[in-house]
């Protein structure tokens, strides 16, 4: 393997949002910390940016900040110097890169929301921006329905040309991917200590005053995964390598089960599901494209579709999950059926038969 480029660069990674669509998931812990293909989703994120040359990452905090440093700590583990930042108050996306500025050493800052899953190479990114000696960088992505997004046309020079809200007649595919490389000078000038949107008002001002501001347009995987809907696919994709990861704990193919996890001979796990450590599935269950978090059970011939259960939740014998999500410790009682949206909060028991979506027994 050919050795990596040391990049003269630092990554910015924003992770202090609460999560609140994931809830209950994130009751427990901030989203970017959540088990994702074996892995707090993080990790992922963090092994990229190594394998792309840089080093030198702050992590702009905020919810459970604790939750980060505990687990990650000086980031040496990961071949990276990790340092911390907390926001005491939200700043949205701006304020919240600005907040991090005394802690950056480089002259080019790449910034990274913490719930996207991509497939962007961090050093391309780096390598377009110097290339056209951009102010800013924006990652775009082409997408086949825009209008469920903002939208960055750019000219034919990829110099970006406007920023336009959602509309059902978009005039490009070209959508705003949620990472930039920043000229540290830009990151400086955002007002400090107040609330900033840099897609609202930091990108659009600087447009507007003339700024350069590129667009890198590629295609590559991308994902929110900030519903259960999302976070389901978005680990079930680094299973089975459609997402690219180089944290994953095992090979990629239709399940990853985690040591210390037990599936019985005659139980079916695939769709990309992760088991992890101490979760069991017992004999003649089913468990497709699925996250079971440590501890979680599944009992003899339930069925678990796109769900996720939490911390030693429990799915009783012969119920059926579909797009589900359980909290940590909550259990569903055997002869359940818990369909699309079901959300069950940490410690909650259903018991036998207690919730039904069709009258056969």
């Amino acid at each position: 393997m050919a050795a990596v480029q040391r990049q003269d660069a630092d990554a910015v990674v924003l992770v202090g949002g609460k999560g609140t669509r994931l809830r209950p998931l994130t009751l427990s812990a901030p989203k970017p910390m959540l088990p994702t293909a074996g892995v707090p989703f993080l990790t992922h994120l963090l092994s990229r940016i190594r394998d792309a040359g840089i080093t030198h990452v702050v992590l702009g905090t905020s919810y459970k900040s604790e939750v980060f440093t505990e687990y990650f700590g000086d980031g040496s583990r990961l071949g990276l110097e990790l340092e911390y930042v907390v926001e005491d108050e939200p700043l949205d996306t701006g304020g919240a890169i600005r907040n991090v500025a005394g802690a950056l050493r480089a002259d080019d800052v790449i910034v990274f929301n913490g719930d996207i899953l991509s497939g962007a190479d961090p050093a391309h990114l780096l390598t377009t921006h110097r290339k056209e000696q951009a102010d800013v960088t924006l990652h775009l992505v082409t997408v086949d329905d825009p209008s469920g997004f903002g939208c960055v046309p750019t000219d034919p020079d990829g110099r970006v040309t406007g920023f336009v809200e959602k509309s059902p007649d978009p005039p490009t595919d070209q959508v705003n991917a949620g990472c930039y490389v920043f000229r540290r000078e830009i990151i400086d000038s955002i007002p400090h200590g107040t609330p900033v949107s840099v897609e609202r008002e930091t990108f659009p001002d600087l447009l507007a005053a003339g700024a350069h501001l590129h667009g890198a347009v590629d295609s590559t995987y991308w994902l929110d995964v900030g519903t259960p809907a999302a976070f389901v696919k978005g680990s079930a994709d680094l299973v089975r390598g459609i997402a690219p990861s180089g944290a994953l704990p095992g090979e990629t193919g239709e399940s990853l089960v985690l040591s210390g996890a037990d599936v019985a001979g005659s139980a079916v796990v695939d769709g990309g599901s992760a088991i992890g450590v101490g979760a069991s599935v017992a004999a003649g269950a089913r468990v497709e494209g699925s996250v079971l978090f440590d501890g979680a059970v599944v009992a003899d011939g339930a069925v678990v579709r796109d769900c996720v259960l939490g911390a030693r939740a429990r799915v009783g014998a012969g119920s059926v999950l579909d797009g589900a999500v359980l909290g940590d410790d909550a259990a569903v009682g055997a002869g359940c059926e818990l369909v699309t949206g079901a959300r069950l909060w940490p410690g909650v028991t259903v018991p036998d038969g207690g919730i039904r979506f069709s009258s056969d027994v």
